[in-house]
């Protein structure tokens, strides 16, 4: 809130004297009594100057000749009539002076309050928005913006203002407090305002400036920490996540993507956001805080948003910038590979790997070192996100690789509730530490050796001419056991076998004959079976 100060308090006089028609009387015949004085008298009137005070006229038994408002008067006396006041009479006037200016004035300037951090000053032809109490030179108040709960705003120096005012505001800086104190003839001049401002008024105006741009101006970003190193810049059309805090230029807070704990998610540069913001997220690193200033014609404009933010507001946005990836991004693989690498991950094949998880600030997800379990995938069974099947391809047992996976190749735009935010970009710091093969694309079982002619025979362990599921699932396994044949690692065994007798199970009776019978070989376009 503003301070309201009153410039001065003028004093209340009574004066003794002969009346103007008598004979002129040394001034030791007359006699002044001071019935007020106030606390500070920055001025008192002096010959030439112009004055405005109340006055009343009594005679020495107290009867009142004459009572009235005196403006732009030097003298006094002509304003009195012989009929009313006999010749010789003694005269009491009660005087209140109310203002005192002079035809040399120039607007007074007292600052008493100023901000540490002043970058910028108010200059000609500024917009500015700012608070004010308006009083006269006596204290009385005419006009308040706070009353009305709405800064005046207004360009500066070009005549939208009065000249007392348009003097009194440049070289301000945001949130400076200042008394403006102009003569009359930079105010309202002769016939003031028509109301609460009388003519030839000096006018007080206790300031406060809230905010300060130019329609030239651009956005203006502040540096505050930046990331070492910093691999990539944000560029146009990139989906960036982060996080800010929304300020007025007076400081006044109006949003925060902090109190909703959720980062603003948007593409840069396409028209998503306010013009300034676009711009002011270009070519920021992961990790980096920067301050963006972005002023109206850039922001919300004369409008602003109807509630937190007003019309023709400079806004101040402290981000934080969480991630960023674009949509054509592919995984990002680095890593070593050990030199006695000789066999590489491939789909189909059953890898065990550690993993440490995060976003891209370093926010922790998960890890298997944590449950001392390895995670055990079957490559191209669709078991993990599809960044990190391409990750862990081309690994071999002991090497390390991270891997930074975009969303759109991980959880999406929707994440993974509690773990993983929306759009979110991933960071996996990955070990392989065990690799089995897997069985070629579309078999789920393979013979080591040659087949059995007999194998359908030898299946039908009760000779009934028919196959029933214990018979198949026992010959299987049995042939996995003395190295005959495979299943493919990673998978429930008895799962798979039982998808392979389904599907040798022609008619679906839940019988297996001879004619039924066939291997992979025998057909194409199946895969699951023998």
């Amino acid at each position: 809130m503003i301070r309201l100060l009153v410039q001065m308090i003028l004093p209340a006089i009574l004066v003794t004297f002969v009346a103007c028609n008598a004979p002129p009387v040394p001034l030791d015949d007359i006699v002044i009594e001071k019935t007020f004085t106030p606390e500070r008298c920055d001025r008192m009137v002096k010959s030439g100057d112009f004055v405005r005070y109340h006055y009343i006229g009594m005679f020495p038994d107290g009867k009142k000749f004459d009572s009235r408002l005196v403006q732009n008067a030097l003298f006094l006396c002509h304003s009195l009539s012989g009929d009313i006041i006999p010749a010789d009479s003694i005269l009491h006037f009660d005087v209140l002076m109310l203002d005192i200016w002079n035809t040399e004035d120039k607007v007074q300037i007292k600052t008493y309050h100023k901000p540490e951090s002043c970058v910028r000053t108010v200059q000609v032809s500024d917009y500015v928005r700012y608070h004010y109490n308006g009083t006269l030179l006596d204290g009385t108040l005419f006009d308040s913006s706070h009353t009305r709960m709405r800064t005046y705003d207004t360009y500066v120096g070009i005549g939208w203002l009065i000249a007392g005012m348009d003097q009194g505001l440049l070289g301000m800086c945001v949130g400076e407090k200042r008394i403006i104190t102009m003569p009359p003839f930079l105010g309202y001049g002769e016939k003031g305002d028509g109301s609460d401002i009388p003519a030839q008024a000096s006018l007080v105006f206790d300031v406060i400036l809230l905010d300060l741009h130019n329609p030239k101006d651009e956005i203006t970003v502040e540096v505050q920490s930046l990331p070492d190193p910093c691999p990539r810049k944000s560029q146009v059309g990139d989906f960036m996540r982060y996080h800010y805090n929304g300020s007025l230029l007076d400081g006044t807070f109006f949003d925060s993507s902090y109190s909703r704990n959720r980062t603003y998610d948007t593409y840069i540069g396409k028209g998503y956001v306010i013009t300034g913001m676009d711009k002011g997220l270009l070519g920021v690193c992961v990790g980096e805080h920067r301050r963006i200033v972005i002023p109206p014609h850039l922001a919300y404009g004369e409008e602003g948003t109807g509630t937190k933010i007003p019309g023709s507001a400079v806004l101040v946005f402290d981000v934080h910038i969480i991630d960023f990836h674009n949509p054509s991004d592919i995984v990002e693989i680095t890593g070593v590979k050990p030199e006695n690498c000789t066999h590489n991950a491939k789909r189909g094949d059953f890898v065990k790997y550690h993993y440490n998880a995060t976003l891209m600030d370093g926010t922790y997800i998960g890890s298997t070192h944590n449950s001392g379990k390895t995670y055990d995938v079957v490559l191209g069974a669709g078991q993990v996100v599809i960044g990190m099947e391409q990750g862990l391809i081309g690994m071999c047992v002991g090497e390390k690789r991270r891997l930074v996976i975009p969303p759109h190749l991980a959880y999406g735009e929707q994440g993974v509730d509690g773990e993983v935010p929306g759009s979110a970009v991933l960071v996996f710091d990955v070990e392989l530490v065990d690799l089995e093969d897997g069985l070629p694309e579309g078999y789920m079982f393979v013979w080591n050796g040659d087949v059995s002619p007999n194998l359908f025979s030898e299946m039908d362990k009760n000779k009934d001419a028919q196959v029933d599921t214990t018979e198949f699932s026992d010959y299987i396994l049995q042939q996995v056991e003395e190295g005959k044949g495979r299943l493919a690692p990673g998978f429930e065994p008895q799962r798979i076998i039982q998808n392979m007798y389904d599907n040798q199970d022609r008619n679906k009776d839940g019988r297996i004959t001879e004619d039924e019978f066939k291997l992979k070989a025998d057909e194409a376009g199946s895969h699951d079976e023998l």
